[in-house]
């Protein structure tokens, strides 16, 4: 057997070897809903015809982000008309109302499967019993103690966040802000606004400032223009990024005027919160392209939630989907110990197994890096499954995504 006949040969069976790796991913792929599998898309229609009939609007109007945000559902009455809640479900929807406030777009909430209790849209955006579970903090990442001007959070020593209002789009289940939500949208004043900036000129080490809330969008552009312009006048910014989830929640906001305005601001990023592969509809994806055809990078920051995305096929599914829409997969974010939310907790371990099964099974650039906050705002520590096995005198032990340990001179 000649030289390239084995080479052929070896590299066959290897490349069956390899087939082998993915034939799990490929059975369970079909049953993972997507945003743009016809199925979702026709329930979608079905559903957003209702909402246009009960709340009285039109084609126009479903496609105008401020109509969308007016109309946004936030008691058991109407979404009682959309979803088969029992007496008990709106008995609890009222009394969490009181607690943490309750709203959702009617665009996110036409997603719902009706027919399914156990629809992951449904649980990141509808009250259930368990958020009366009082275990976990309030404020686990001791924000209130990293304020030191305005509305400014810092916990690094060249970057902070402005937070720039309490509004959102839909009010997220598992919230790390929500003790600040309050019970109406409020918009951070000029005279904070102003401080912050002073800080921020008067602090020159502060290269990169994330501009979220709340939800950064939910402002109109003439309020974020003023926060853009602004920043961009402080000659040591030299990064500005958004934080929203309105790609996910209310894709029409990304609109051309949108674009336009901040066009004008690069370098400039937005990082978004897709949690779940159905959230990538056709409405979705478009808007991600409308950023990226204006020059906006794109990051995606999921957090890992029980009955949501703890399973690692739906993850991968989800980061393939992000990197068709042109979105990077960040973070994924272990989920914090807020008062409330303790029913979506995922293990470590199960968020290590999840990194594990990504690695060598997709592109590194579709492999985003597992983060747990430390509390009291010590800032991020990445999590990785250990691919350094063992150290001696000239030598280290490595593990590779198959498991196989490799031998490495230390250097």
């Amino acid at each position: 057997m000649s030289k390239e006949t084995q080479g052929r040969k070896i590299s066959l069976q290897r490349a069956e070897e390899l087939k082998s790796h993915t034939a799990e991913y490929l059975a369970k792929r079909p049953h993972i809903v997507k945003g743009t599998d016809p199925d979702a898309i026709e329930k979608y229609e079905t559903q957003k015809a209702k909402l246009l009939t009960l709340l009285n609007g039109s084609e126009a109007d479903w496609n105008d982000w401020q109509w969308q945000m007016k109309h946004r559902i936030d008691g058991p009455e109407l979404l009682s008309e959309l979803l088969d809640l029992t007496e008990q479900e709106q008995t609890d929807i009222r009394s969490l109302g009181d607690m943490y406030r309750f709203a959702v777009t009617p665009y996110y909430l036409a997603l719902i499967d009706p027919a399914d209790r156990l629809d992951p849209i449904r649980a990141l955006s509808v009250p259930t019993s368990p958020e009366m579970d009082d275990t976990g903090e309030a404020d686990p990442m001791g924000e209130e103690f990293t304020n030191p001007a305005g509305i400014i959070t810092r916990r690094y020593p060249d970057r902070l966040i402005l937070n720039v209002t309490n509004a959102c789009a839909m009010f997220c289940r598992h919230c790390q802000r929500r003790r600040r939500i309050g019970d109406t949208d409020v918009d951070v004043n000029k005279e904070l606004l102003d401080e912050s900036f002073e800080y921020i000129r008067n602090n020159p080490e502060i290269r990169d400032v994330l501009v979220t809330g709340g939800d950064a969008l939910a402002l109109t552009n003439e309020q974020l223009e003023y926060i853009l312009q602004n920043l961009r006048s402080i000659p040591s910014v030299e990064v500005i990024r958004l934080g929203t989830r309105t790609p996910v929640t209310l894709p029409m906001r990304i609109d051309d005027a949108f674009c336009e305005m901040v066009e004008k601001y690069h370098p400039l990023y937005l990082n978004t919160h897709f949690n779940h592969p159905r959230e990538l509809t056709p409405e979705a994806v478009a808007a991600c392209a409308k950023l990226s055809k204006a020059g906006v990078p794109i990051g995606n920051q999921m957090v890992l939630l029980t009955g949501v995305n703890n399973d690692k096929y739906v993850v991968q599914c989800l980061n393939h989907e992000l990197m068709k829409a042109r979105v990077r997969p960040y973070y994924i974010f272990h989920a914090k110990a807020v008062k409330g939310t303790g029913h979506f907790g995922v293990s470590v371990d199960d968020g290590l197994e999840i990194m594990d099964h990504l690695r060598g099974r997709t592109s590194g650039m579709a492999i985003p890096t597992y983060i747990i906050n430390a509390p009291g705002g010590l800032g991020k520590i990445p999590i990785l499954p250990e691919y350094l096995v063992a150290k001696d005198e000239d030598t280290v032990t490595l593990k590779n995504w198959e498991g196989k340990l490799i031998e490495y001179p230390r250097g």
